[in-house]
């Protein structure tokens, strides 16, 4: 970053020194249906500087000073024939006899979002724990955690975006369609007492402290751009990972604060109560409200508020300005219930307006239908409407575990599944719901089910045959095991082949056991028959009522239907098909895609214990 410096010297024994530390976003672009960007000055005493411009077809439309002399916030219009290049902006301190330049530049709005749709298969890394490819950017003295060390599970181990790109090939041949990774913007926090006690790294992201600086241990800006080209020359697609609501104590715009309702201060520190219920909630009170969006989230995590104009078109032209520089197909928001929902709006339309095809979801833990639809696109007559087109599917997420674990009943085991799922009328599109059965803030799903193959399997098979946008976390596919117990490290442990120290290598079948190759082999057939399948991912969805421990339902279009039979019982069944005749129809025989082997009579099935069947009809 190159700093400007003016130096002015008055007849008082004073000298007042400005400086332009940076200017953000660091470039813009033409071309966007959106003329306006709002940079952001920042330095020592910049307000007092005076800014002009003459560049054709851009012109400074108002310049706002606020509470700290550190700030500039100047509004730009760049119009339809304005050409991409480099821009000089004068900058003028009063008395000095000549103003100074400051570059900035014009880049041509190319991007165009590739689709990441319910045809994907999005495999979500956190990239310090996934693989370092790079050794050299493990740590760095000058940074506030200079630290890295495998052997303590609260600190960074290297992983990289060099070591996401050298197992491309692996991520291909699982059938996996999309990276999600965790956040990749700059981290340079100090360790942080979590409220397991240790002092932990933000080696997992989300304590932002630059917007505008990828964190170089993952390999810096040029080293993303790398990947995401990487990733487009293969058609893969990658989506970043949002955090509004908050950042660090450490980040720069913290420590010198633009205004004083920049973040939501409280007269005491208050923490959010965490529950999404208050603003749906017909009865809720206002105080419930503003603790659940104002509150925040730990105390080293100062709450942005986005109330603020200059903050929000900050956050936005960020989404904005990333998409663009980076070649994002996706945006996955944290913590989305906690921001300030008109905000989030606005910021969606603003996304989506530039680049129609982007796919955007949020994290909102909520457990019932009724309550996360508040937070999507939905079909209810609430008094505020998200315009979020997507969102973590958590309610499907919880009810396929008791599905997989509870006793089958009238309300339990499968039957709460399909309960689950029978409430899609709430949503406008939940066939853009993301599914999943662990993330990176969960227990790990073959720790869930008692690391019980079968019904690990089961589990898979509905991930990737029910409707929705499936993603995966890391190292499901080796059977990656553990619960959140004592710490969240205990699931977010490195991928085992990743470091060249690893005695073994999970990436290689060579390095998986009998029972990991079995699990990979699983989900790589059946995602991979997904993605060339259209009427598994794209087809209607039919679902009947779960009976006797067994859950039926099938995907079809008008060339294909796909059978799907989840057997919970802990012994062989056998299973009528005559109540499924409305999506059998005529047909007599079906190819079990997980053996190969043809079904002769579809009339009746002979089910295996805890037996998981897709059937492509004939």
């Amino acid at each position: 970053m190159k700093n400007l410096i003016f130096v002015l010297l008055i007849s008082v024994p004073l000298l007042c020194v400005a400086q332009v530390e940076r200017v953000e976003p660091t470039n813009w672009y033409v071309g966007m249906k959106n003329p306006d960007v709002q940079l952001l000055w920042y330095g020592k005493n910049v307000s007092a500087a005076q800014i002009s411009l003459k560049y054709p077809g851009v012109t400074i439309k108002k310049i706002h000073k606020v509470e700290s002399p550190n700030y500039l916030f100047v509004d730009l219009t760049v119009s339809k024939n304005a050409k991409p290049g480099t821009m000089s902006f004068d900058v003028k301190l009063p008395g000095a006899p000549l103003p100074m330049k400051h570059a900035y530049e014009l880049r041509q709005k190319t991007h165009k979002p590739l689709l990441v749709s319910p045809a994907d298969f999005v495999y979500l890394i956190m990239p310090d724990r996934f693989a370092n490819g790079d050794t050299t950017n493990d740590k760095f003295a000058d940074m506030r955690d200079p630290q890295s060390e495998r052997s303590n599970p609260f600190l960074r181990h290297g992983g990289d975006f060099q070591g996401i790109i050298n197992h491309l090939d692996y991520l291909q041949e699982l059938g996996v369609t999309s990276l999600w990774l965790t956040p990749v913007l700059e981290n340079n926090g100090s360790l942080k007492k979590e409220l397991h006690g240790n002092m932990q790294a933000s080696y997992h992201g989300y304590h932002f402290t630059d917007h505008y600086q990828i964190d170089r241990r993952l390999g810096g800006n040029e080293g993303y751009k790398k990947l995401g080209n990487a990733l487009h020359q293969r058609g893969l697609k990658l989506i970043q990972d949002a955090v509004y609501n908050h950042v660090s104590e450490d980040h720069w715009m913290y420590r010198d604060q633009p205004t004083k309702d920049w973040f939501n201060n409280w007269p005491a520190y208050t923490e959010t109560t965490h529950k999404e219920m208050p603003l749906s909630d017909p009865h809720g009170a206002n105080i419930d409200r503003k603790v659940l969006s104002d509150g925040w989230f730990t105390k080293f995590l100062p709450d942005l508020n986005q109330r603020n104009p200059f903050l929000a078109k900050y956050l936005t032209q960020h989404a904005v300005w990333s998409t663009e520089n980076f070649h994002l197909d996706g945006w996955r928001i944290d913590t989305y219930k906690y921001n300030d929902l008109p905000f989030m709006n606005q910021c969606n339309q603003a996304l989506m307006d530039e680049y129609p095809n982007l796919l955007i979801f949020g994290e909102t833990v909520a457990n019932t239908p009724a309550a996360l639809s508040y937070y999507v696109k939905n079909n209810v007559d609430f008094k505020f409407k998200c315009n979020q087109p997507s969102t973590c599917d958590f309610p499907a997420f919880e009810a396929v575990k008791a599905a997989l674990n509870e006793p089958f009943s009238w309300d339990g085991g499968m039957s709460r599944l399909y309960n689950t799922l029978a409430q899609d009328f709430l949503y406008a599109a939940p066939d853009k719901l993301v599914t999943f059965l662990e993330n990176h803030d969960t227990d790990r799903f073959f720790s869930v089910v008692g690391q019980d193959l079968d019904k690990y399997k089961m589990g898979i098979a509905w991930l990737l045959t029910t409707r929705g946008v499936p993603h995966f976390y890391y190292g499901t596919e080796v059977l990656m095991k553990n619960f959140k117990n004592p710490t969240d490290a205990e699931v977010r442990r490195d991928f085992t082949g990743g470091w060249a120290d690893d005695k073994e290598n999970k990436f290689s079948s060579q390095g998986r056991n009998a029972q990991e190759n079995e699990a990979f082999g699983f989900v790589k057939k059946l995602a991979n028959y997904r993605k060339n399948t259209p009427a598994l991912h794209g087809g209607e969805f039919t679902q009947y009522v779960p009976k006797d421990g067994i859950y039926v339902y099938f995907r079809h279009n008008a060339t294909k239907t796909i059978m799907v039979v989840l057997n919970t019982n802990a012994t062989e069944t056998k299973l009528n098909t005559t109540r499924f005749g409305e999506n059998i129809k005529t047909a007599k025989t079906a190819k079990n895609i997980l053996t190969d082997q043809t079904v002769t009579d579809l009339q009746t099935l002979v089910l295996p214990a805890k037996a998981t069947m897709v059937l492509e009809l004939q």
